[in-house]
């Protein structure tokens, strides 16, 4: 099966803690890398982790918080300074685009990496798509515009039984609108159907990032059925009132969003320094949705198919 998984650079939330960094988050889909957030620091985890320079193209920011974005500029003066050419494409909203093309303008100009912006809004859309992968965006509720990103494998191509195929005598220049699910028209015109040739291919698989955000139950029929949910979970419970007024969600009610959802596995992070143990996150949503782990720095979780 080909990769699709979800490094974690950084879990922590806007104070800096010694325990995380800030928000980042990349997800390996195929061999290519596409980066959530930057915040300080990512770029050495970046490193630390063994992933690619040579392999990002694309950066979606969720929101314009500086703990998600404080470290875009020193990566992308890192890309240029390693000899890495061509372009990389930052998603974000059209202030991001001003203040963004600003500072790389001042601090990085000269430089051979060609810095590219797709303006996004806070609202449902599609906001990037190839052959195999589709991102989409999510309005979240949060103090400044913010959207989650859901990143959703397309349907796969059938798989050729090569021995049934031998076995009926079909050409190779045949394989591919056989994948597709074509019959095979024999020489004598007689029909193989496309299921004696092929195998079902496993499920297409999605992972939603949801970052700073109030609760939103309305989120459920929007992600229903990811196999693995990030979802922010800034407080516990001690906190409710903080996390109403400060946009964000406790352990607790991103469980319940996952619970809601059914989806496979629940990610917990973008943790408040305030709590000496990550340890309280995990305690909250537990009895909530069984099917929740904890996010650290180095974390890598692979997208499965299923609960």
């Amino acid at each position: 099966m080909e990769t699709f998984e979800v490094n974690v650079l950084g879990c922590g939330s806007a104070k800096p803690s010694p325990a995380h960094n800030p928000s980042s988050t990349v997800v390996n889909f195929r061999d290519n890398l596409f980066m959530i957030d930057c915040g300080e620091g990512a770029q050495k985890e970046f490193q630390r982790q063994r992933l690619k320079f040579s392999r990002l193209n694309h950066i979606f920011l969720t929101h314009l918080h500086g703990d998600h974005v404080f470290g875009l500029p020193g990566l992308i003066g890192t890309l240029a300074l390693s000899g890495i050419q061509g372009s990389i494409t930052v998603h974000t909203f059209d202030d991001g685009r001003a203040i963004l093309t600003e500072i790389f303008d001042y601090f990085n100009r000269g430089l051979p990496i060609d810095v590219r912006f797709n303006v996004i809004k806070p609202e449902e859309a599609v906001v990037y798509e190839n052959a195999s992968l589709r991102v989409r965006t999510i309005p979240l509720d949060h103090r400044v515009p913010a959207v989650g990103y859901v990143f959703e494998e397309k349907p796969r191509l059938r798989h050729i039984d090569r021995a049934a195929c031998d076995f009926h005598g079909v050409p190779l220049w045949a394989f591919n609108a056989i994948k597709a699910g074509e019959d095979f028209i024999k020489p004598d015109g007689s029909v193989v159907a496309n299921t004696l040739l092929t195998r079902e291919p496993g499920p297409a698989r999605s992972y939603a990032h949801i970052s700073d955000t109030a609760y939103m139950p309305s989120l459920a029929s929007k992600i229903r059925g990811v196999d693995l949910l990030f979802h922010e979970s800034t407080y516990i419970a001690d906190n409710l009132e903080a996390a109403r007024e400060r946009g964000h969600s406790t352990a607790a009610q991103a469980a319940q969003v996952a619970a809601d959802a059914g989806v496979g596995t629940l990610l917990l992070g973008h943790y408040s320094s305030r709590y000496r143990s990550d340890r309280v996150f995990l305690d909250e949503a537990s009895p909530i949705f069984s099917r929740a782990v904890l996010a650290r720095e180095g974390l890598v979780l692979p997208v499965r198919p299923g609960k």
